[in-house]
């Protein structure tokens, strides 16, 4: 069976930044095309379809964060993964809330940058592949309603808008509920990867989840924390399958 080659979008300013990534891609199969400026890594991002898109944050002509955001607003959902020298937590944190995928900073290794695309590809074919053969029911908890076909969260019927890995992590718990996750585990299953050193990335998600969700942060009722482990879902007496 022939395999379909990856269509890969990479916006990089920095053309040895930039032969580094197409070239290493480039030897795992993938196809990348490279845009130096922002305004025409936004044009093709719009106007072709991409597997996925690698961003540079900085970019002289247009803010790596404004063409995320425009990605996000089209109709069309495509992976980004954040490609930045920036390196701070409200950075990265930004980042993630307007929809991207997953972020790197620079300096970075040239085979975890790799492991994550692949890694961010294969979740995407998962998520594609079970809707496609399975779609689960939309699942009311308590006040919590969450339906997986169109990703729409509803708290009280109010709408709850969250970035896509957000989601990921909402429906992954609930579809376990009161199951006990590490937060290694919880990078496997819904970032795809494991890498040590990156289970902070889960602790801000979370945070960023309860602040979404919970009436109470400070005193969740949906995701629980269970100390010296990880996390948990809640399993309220009144779960049931969504109409």
């Amino acid at each position: 069976m022939r395999t379909v080659q990856r269509e890969i979008l990479l916006v990089e300013d920095n053309t040895e930044i930039a032969h580094l990534v197409m070239l290493h891609l480039g030897d795992t199969g993938m196809r990348v095309t490279h845009a130096a400026h922002g305004n025409d890594g936004l044009q093709m991002a719009l106007q072709q379809s991409f597997d996925l898109v690698i961003l540079d944050l900085m970019l002289p002509d247009i803010d790596g964060m404004e063409i995320c955001r425009a990605i996000r607003n089209s109709d069309d959902y495509t992976p980004v993964m954040m490609l930045t020298a920036r390196s701070s937590e409200l950075d990265r944190v930004l980042g993630l809330e307007i929809g991207a995928d997953d972020y790197i900073s620079k300096p970075f290794s040239i085979r975890e940058l790799v492991a994550r695309v692949k890694a961010l590809l294969r979740r995407v074919d998962s998520c594609t592949n079970r809707l496609n053969t399975n779609p689960p029911e939309a699942l009311r908890l308590g006040e919590l309603e969450i339906d997986p076909a169109t990703r729409a969260v509803q708290l009280n019927d109010r709408t709850v808008d969250l970035t896509a890995r957000e989601f990921d992590l909402l429906w992954h718990f609930a579809s376990h509920p009161g199951r006990v996750f590490t937060r290694g585990q919880l990078l496997d299953y819904v970032w795809g990867y494991g890498h040590e050193g990156y289970e902070h990335t889960v602790n801000s998600h979370i945070n960023r989840l309860r602040a979404k969700i919970e009436h109470d942060p400070s005193s969740p009722q949906y995701v629980l924390t269970v100390w010296g482990v990880g996390y948990r879902f809640a399993e309220p007496v009144n779960n049931v399958r969504a109409n």
